[in-house]
């Protein structure tokens, strides 16, 4: 009798012990309007996009991911994230297919809305479900499935401190938001005594008409934490295509360039100040240009550099 009770609370205690390491393992996250459950960290992970890449770059995950996607078809790879994923492999240059993610046997899928799936398309949380492929989607893209805010930083940390603990990494996650914080603050501190916001054009590409960020795209954000205002945020889109009469009307002083792709940032400067069209633009006057990676200018890392390249061109005697 004595030899069973041992037997059957020895059982008890090690069931517990696996039911509190279950629960202590299993975490849920708020992505878009979705709860998402993870049972056990990730280990065959595929994140889209320069930006997305560079969050688990940040938080040190290489060795959680199979590969990623979506940057050699845009070309948007810079030596600073070929060092980062060199070990690993591109699975496509642009966005995957549903076979590209199985036959990587991934388990889970970092991107979002128009970075690596589109809307009622072959690549969505719904689609990937049935083989077993958790999706976490970017916060700032989540305009496209549900009503939300225009974008501040906060977008970026909180991808951050979610996949901080999808791959039970918080402690590293809290730290990487705290010191960006930290430098964010001291920016918006020294251009917070600016008489007024400066007005911002960002200039991603186009010639007969512009495509630029709107109030929901995180250049928004940057502009803002940087002491300006975008000129096109009453643009009711992350990104989209507008005609160039209420750019030369709202006269940006300052023109944000997104660099990437065929089209230099040289050349879209050039294309801005040869054309007679907007000779009286402040900022084509007054060459105020400021040119910021792709990288840069999507939610990342490397946002606190944007904001710090954009105080400098908004207001220098501050900085």
């Amino acid at each position: 009798m004595r030899i069973r009770r041992s037997l059957l609370t020895g059982l008890f205690l090690f069931s517990a012990l696996l039911a509190a390491t279950a629960e202590a393992e299993q975490v849920t996250v708020r992505s878009c309007n979705r709860d998402v459950t993870f049972d056990n960290v990730p280990e065959r992970a595929v994140a889209n996009d320069v930006n997305l890449i560079e969050m688990m770059l940040a938080l040190k995950l290489q060795d959680r991911m199979v590969g990623y996607t979506g940057v050699s078809g845009w070309k948007t790879l810079d030596e600073r994230l070929r060092d980062g994923v060199k070990e690993l492999p591109e699975l496509s240059p642009k966005y995957p297919t549903k076979e590209v993610l199985l036959n990587a046997d991934a388990d889970f899928y970092f991107a979002g809305w128009n970075y690596g799936m589109k809307v009622g398309g072959e690549v969505t949380p719904d689609t990937l479900a049935p083989f077993g492929i958790k999706v976490y989607e970017l916060t700032e893209s989540c305009i496209f499935v549900m009503e939300k805010n225009k974008p501040t930083m906060d977008d970026m940390y909180v991808d951050i401190l979610n996949l901080g603990k999808i791959f039970h990494v918080t402690d590293r996650a809290a730290a990487l938001v705290a010191e960006y914080r930290r430098r964010v603050g001291e920016i918006e501190a020294k251009v917070g005594h600016a008489d007024r916001p400066v007005r911002a054009f960002v200039y991603d590409s186009g010639e007969e008409k512009p495509f630029t960020s709107g109030r929901y795209g995180i250049p928004t954000a940057l502009i803002e934490a940087a002491g300006g205002v975008n000129i096109m945020d009453d643009v009711e889109k992350s990104w989209a295509e507008v005609p160039w009469e209420p750019v030369i009307d709202k006269n940006p002083e300052v023109i944000v360039i997104v660099d990437y792709g065929e089209v230099t940032a040289a050349q879209k400067i050039a294309f801005l100040k040869n054309n007679p069209a907007f000779k009286n633009i402040d900022a084509v006057k007054n060459d105020r240009f400021v040119v910021l990676p792709y990288v840069e200018a999507t939610p990342g890392p490397r946002n606190i550099d944007a904001i710090a390249a954009l105080a400098k061109a908004f207001h220098s005697e501050a900085m």
